[in-house]
């Protein structure tokens, strides 16, 4: 296999929401497993939107250039009725947010339906749907065209969608990335594991590469990382 360069991870849970180690913790260890760029998605919601962000984007401004990987100070929009997904997307932006992720319609977890469509439904609000599970072809569609990258995960139960996520995103050109929605440090892989995960959902590995090469790329410069 080709040299597959350096991972970047951009779904991780800290002690902030649900996760068990402090940012610093998570970054050694994305570190070591081969990371260049690691971001922390807290879960989000009214009750502690603007005191993970402002943590968190506190933590990004006092380490700035002390840490060994880029770091991205962003958040997971959870379990919110999809009437209000874009506004509290919006609101995580201006408090600091860089990274807008919307915790999907997994085949595990009893989010609102809808929520699936809420965050595809906008071009330039969210950046990442996670696990969405049984998306439809009609919220494909428009992840491909509102530039919505659909999450392939590592995680348990999650990952149980990722061959329907795989097979609608190549059929009608959303663009996919890798993670492992990571709540300790077992969780994190390499990006190697990485690549196999998408041979298991059937991508070839011109379509696995984009996956775990290409598209977080393109990511990271749309953050302007």
């Amino acid at each position: 296999m080709e040299n597959l360069g350096p991972r970047v991870e951009f779904h991780c849970h800290s002690i902030f929401s649900d996760g068990q180690l402090l940012p610093a913790a998570l970054i050694r260890e994305a570190e070591v497993r081969g990371h260049s760029a690691l971001a922390i998605t807290d879960h989000v919601d009214d009750s502690n939107i603007e005191d993970v962000i402002k943590t968190l984007v506190a933590f990004e401004k006092n380490t700035r250039g002390k840490l060994p990987i880029k770091f991205i100070p962003g958040v997971e929009i959870s379990y919110i009725d999809p009437r209000h997904i874009i506004d509290q997307c919006r609101k995580a932006r201006k408090l600091g947010a860089k990274l807008i992720i919307v915790h999907g319609e997994s085949p595990v977890e009893p989010v609102y339906p809808g929520s699936n469509h809420a965050a595809v439904a906008q071009k330039g609000v969210v950046d990442i749907l996670a696990h969405p599970g049984n998306i439809s072809e009609e919220d494909v569609k428009l992840a491909a065209q509102n530039g919505v990258f659909l999450e392939i995960t590592a995680r348990t139960g999650h990952k149980q969608g990722n061959q329907h996520v795989a097979e609608l995103a190549m059929k009608f050109g959303a663009k996919l990335v890798v993670d492992t929605d990571c709540h300790n440090e077992s969780d994190l892989i390499t990006q190697e594991q990485a690549f196999q995960l998408c041979k298991e959902v059937g991508l070839s590995d011109e379509e696995a590469i984009k996956a775990i090469v290409d598209n977080p790329r393109e990511l990271l410069a749309r953050l302007k990382i």
